[in-house]
């Protein structure tokens, strides 16, 4: 075989291996992976082109090149402590933090070059204006009303970085010394006064449930009086009703009663041996048991 023609041959295999070699190179670069937890921002002639999301892409090779590389992950901001004065002119230490997530990473990469500090400056100035709209006992009573005010404006503040505030906390609320003090004695003070007031209180309600049951006790001697005063005008009106209808005879016979009743308590009586009973008096009696015999 003559030598031209095996150059040749070889020359045409070394294209055919090149041109391949060169599609192999061109699909490799042209599929993209991106992982789940990131978004990859692509530029194209150094002016963004697009932003990759989860899963396989196809960029332009040669023309596209990923220019950033973005976690979607939330991320939390180092613990700040900044010092702010209070509507009541209280100097206190805030501790927050707080969290965010980026959401469109074009607005990240190209507008703001430390997300971190800008986020932590923001957040820094946000506290110190809230805090000094509130009297001391309304930051440390209305804490989850001053944590949401502080998102809200943070969120407005940082929305053209193009991330999302997802949580921000209110860590501590440190005072100084003094103040520690000084309100230490007003929680003292204001103890002792409710300590004070509910004394008075038990003392008054003593003195309350005494006098209702005094008042008990009357209403119900009061109450027996009533009923045995209604008994006895019920028996005397009784008495008198006999009276009328049976006329001089049932007076008598009522007399003849309580006669033989006086004697029997007074024979029943377990001090008594003898009973002296005077002459007429035996008439009476007499006539007593001859009145109860007849009416039997």
């Amino acid at each position: 075989m003559p030598e031209d023609v095996i150059m040749d041959a070889l020359s045409s295999n070394l294209i055919y291996i090149l041109l391949a070699l060169l599609l192999i190179v061109v699909i490799f670069k042209s599929i993209k992976i991106v992982p789940q937890s990131e978004q990859h921002v692509v530029e194209r002639f150094g002016r963004l082109h697009s932003v990759l999301g989860p899963g396989i892409n196809m960029i332009v090779p040669f023309l596209d090149k990923i220019a950033h590389k973005i976690s979607i992950l939330e991320r939390q901001l180092p613990t700040a402590s900044q010092d702010a004065i209070t509507k009541d002119n209280v100097l206190v230490q805030v501790d927050s933090s707080v969290f965010y997530r980026i959401v469109q990473p074009e607005k990240t990469v190209y507008r703001i070059r430390d997300i971190d500090g800008a986020i932590a400056t923001t957040v820094a100035g946000i506290v110190r204006a809230e805090m000094g709209k509130m009297d001391l006992d309304e930051v440390q009573s209305n804490r989850t009303q001053l944590i949401g005010t502080i998102k809200a404006t943070v969120e407005d503040a940082v929305d053209d970085w193009g991330i999302e505030v997802t949580r921000a906390e209110i860590l501590d609320v440190n005072l100084d010394q003094a103040t520690r003090e000084a309100m230490l004695q007003q929680l003292n003070a204001e103890r002792a006064r409710r300590a004070h007031v509910t004394e008075a209180e038990g003392r008054k309600r003593a003195v309350e449930l005494n006098a209702d049951a005094e008042l008990y006790a009357a209403e119900q001697i009061a109450k027996a009086r009533r009923i045995a005063s209604d008994a006895e005008a019920y028996a005397t009106s009784v008495v008198a009703r006999a009276i009328a209808d049976n006329g001089l005879e049932a007076a008598q016979y009522q007399v003849a009663l309580k006669q033989v009743e006086a004697l029997n308590a007074l024979g029943a009586s377990p001090s008594s041996t003898t009973i002296l009973v005077p002459a007429n008096a035996l008439e009476a009696f007499g006539n007593a048991f001859s009145m109860l015999k007849g009416k039997t």
